[in-house]
């Protein structure tokens, strides 16, 4: 263990910083950012992240100073300071920028931080969505990364889908803030079906009025208390438009486990904890809403799941039959008879042999 000395702070606020070998030189402009904060020389701070960041965006502004620099692996992480101020900035390959301004006042510190990121960032495409993928750090503990990805529209892709599954995500894409009558979407069928498709498109359906948000390690997500208080309160994005609290929906993909009829026996509080993020004291006054999608049939999961007031939406995402999967294609050759996912209809398409998906039998060798 080593240390640093980080200025001369005052009596009572010492300021040492302790490194040690599993430390970066990222890590160290981490903390050389918060030293005059910790001090108390600079009182205020603030961070803003940018989903998109222009290729040419410099994140420096004509007064700020260059102090350090460190680049790891998809990491770039500056240390800048001004007159009254100093900010971190970090960016990262295809994952957008973060900006953190310490500052004598508050005046200051939001003079400086509009300096730093005018113009910086990109003007959003139309065709993608903004989507925040929750994930617990072991060193920072519950950590949200902002990304754009591409989301279709409702329209363009509802030939994808049953006649039933169309009719459901119909009305999922019509629901409005004044219109919830439960707080889980429920998404079900067979792999490859297109269930991430459409969550994609709700993303996009929502944006408006919603912010959405997945969840990449759900298991991990109700098994710790205090990284499900942090993602249950949320965190909410710089620079939207309009006024007024908005949605989240938070996405649970693949989440087979936390919902079967024997979840209780087998995951022990974790079923409790999500059906009380819904409607439980967890979630009153939270305003957000779970999306779950599962490979498993309707049948097989949890009562408590699936009862009458907890679902917005429950909607069986299932193969195409054979008259739809041959107007997907536009020819009856090569089309299986028995019907084909979107998955398997796409491989068609791209001329890529497929196997049909065939149900496995109880009892039957693996």
């Amino acid at each position: 263990m080593r240390s640093i000395p980080a200025g001369d702070g005052p009596p009572d606020l010492p300021s040492v910083l302790q490194y040690d070998d599993a430390d970066t030189p990222c890590d160290v402009i981490d903390a050389l950012a918060l030293v005059h904060f910790v001090t108390g020389r600079h009182p205020w701070s603030h961070t803003v992240r940018l989903s998109r960041v222009r290729p040419d965006a410099t994140l420096t502004p004509p007064d700020g100073e260059l102090l350090r620099i460190a680049t790891e692996h998809r990491q770039r992480s500056r240390l800048l300071g001004g007159d009254g101020w100093t900010a971190r900035v970090v960016t990262w390959k295809g994952r957008g920028a973060e900006v953190t301004v310490t500052a004598v006042s508050d005046e200051v510190g939001r003079a400086a931080l509009d300096r730093i990121v005018e113009g910086a960032a990109e003007p959003e495409d139309p065709d993608t969505g903004r989507i925040g993928f929750w994930h617990h750090n072991p060193r920072r503990g519950a950590q949200r990364d902002l990304r754009s990805i591409a989301a279709p529209e409702w329209p363009q892709i509802r030939g994808n889908y049953t006649a039933s599954a169309r009719v459901a995500l119909d009305a999922l894409m019509a629901v409005t803030p004044e219109t919830i009558t439960g707080r889980l979407v429920l998404l079900h069928g067979a792999p490859g079906t297109g269930k991430t498709t459409a969550l994609r498109a709700l993303s996009r359906q929502w944006r408006p009025w919603c912010q959405v948000d997945s969840v990449l390690d759900p298991e991990l997500l109700f098994a710790d208390t205090s990284y499900l208080s942090e993602v249950a309160v949320g965190e909410e994005e710089d620079g939207e438009s309009g006024t007024g609290r908005r949605w989240r929906l938070l996405i649970l993909e693949d989440c087979d486990e936390l919902i079967r009829s024997e979840a209780k026996q087998a995951t022990g509080q974790a079923l409790s904890r999500l059906l009380n993020l819904t409607d439980g004291l967890l979630g009153q006054g939270r305003d957000v809403l779970i999306a779950i999608t599962t490979n498993e049939d309707l049948s097989r999961l949890h009562p408590a799941v699936v009862r009458p007031g907890r679902c917005l939406a429950r909607v069986e995402v299932g193969p195409l039959s054979y008259p739809d999967a041959t107007d997907w294609l536009g020819t009856a050759a090569g089309a299986p008879s028995a019907g084909a996912t979107l998955a398997e209809l796409y491989a068609l398409r791209a001329g890529a042999p497929t196997i049909p998906s065939v149900p496995a039998e109880i009892g039957g060798y693996l």
